[in-house]
């Protein structure tokens, strides 16, 4: 393998992992730009859209289909939650919306736990997802899921843009980031804003789930925590509550994991993660508002 090939290698392997943090880190943002408020159970969306998209595919529907039912199970949690936990505490003290978040945290990934067992359960895949595609003599490969992850994260963000940009419940959710008091003075329903932010973030974090639980091969209770801190990290470095500081982030954290593993030596791999959360002191101590928003700090 030739430098060259080796570089494009590991930049195929940066963009699939970046993938899955951007989709991830997004919908974190979009819930802390609106509340001013860490959804921890943002990962257990993952797990409830992996689990139904296993279920679904097990009886017997096809997996596209399952997914997108999958996908749709993360944002029903994701609008019951808001409902059930969030809005009768929106308001109180930030201690508050942080324990409430832990609370229902461990709610779910105990339901989980009743109704699923704890043991992981293997993930269903078609063939073409795990096909393997090579180039330059099989120096440079990557599988249906990295394309998938790829594809579908840059199509789902550039839509994500679209919205928050063009349509007026996107620009309203905006308002309602900048100055939440001032968007309910001009007459927008603040509560159709919220719930459609809790939406769209826990449709990412399903569609992440299932693509995580696609390359890992199993899904179990606690597999959003994982993700869930990669996420946090990258939402930190880019600017939390910046939906496009997200994206950046998390492609940011997804080259550097990458860059430790393949270009760094071979005994500082098994500390990849401690030099990710390394870097998140960093940026909380000299730069709390992140890449895209250095002059605002952050409450977490």
């Amino acid at each position: 393998m030739t430098d060259l090939e080796f570089i494009l290698q590991q930049a195929i392997n940066a963009i699939s992992l970046g993938s899955l943090y951007a989709m991830v880190a997004v919908g974190l943002s979009m819930v802390f730009g609106i509340l001013r408020m860490t959804n921890f159970a943002h990962g257990d969306m993952m797990m409830a859209g992996s689990y139904a998209t296993v279920l679904l595919t097990v009886a017997g529907l096809p997996f596209g289909v399952a997914v997108v039912c999958g996908v749709g199970v993360s944002v029903l949690v994701g609008v019951l939650a808001e409902r059930i936990a969030y809005r009768p505490v929106r308001g109180a003290p930030d201690v508050t919306l942080l324990l409430t978040s832990l609370a229902l945290t461990y709610v779910l990934e105990n339901l989980a736990i009743l109704i699923f067992s704890s043991s992981p359960r293997a993930m269903p895949l078609p063939d073409w997802m795990g096909e393997v595609y090579s180039f330059s003599d099989g120096a440079i490969t990557f599988t249906g899921i990295d394309l998938c992850a790829t594809v579908l994260a840059l199509c789902s963000l550039l839509g994500l843009g679209w919205f928050v940009t063009r349509t007026t419940t996107g620009l309203g959710m905006r308002a309602a980031a900048e100055d939440m008091a001032a968007t309910a003075l001009v007459g927008l329903n603040l509560n159709r804003l919220i719930v459609t932010a809790f939406a769209i973030a826990s449709g990412f974090a399903g569609l992440a789930g299932v693509l995580w639980a696609a390359q890992s091969g199993v899904v179990d209770p606690g597999m959003g925590f994982s993700p869930l801190l990669k996420a946090f990290v990258a939402a930190i470095v880019g600017g939390f509550g910046s939906i496009a500081g997200a994206v950046m982030g998390g492609y940011l954290l997804g080259a550097l994991e990458i860059l430790i593993v393949g270009f760094g030596p071979p005994e500082i791999s098994p500390y990849r993660d401690a030099i990710v959360f390394a870097l998140l002191i960093l940026f909380l101590l000299f730069r709390p508002g992140g890449l895209m928003r250095p002059n605002r700090e952050i409450k977490l």
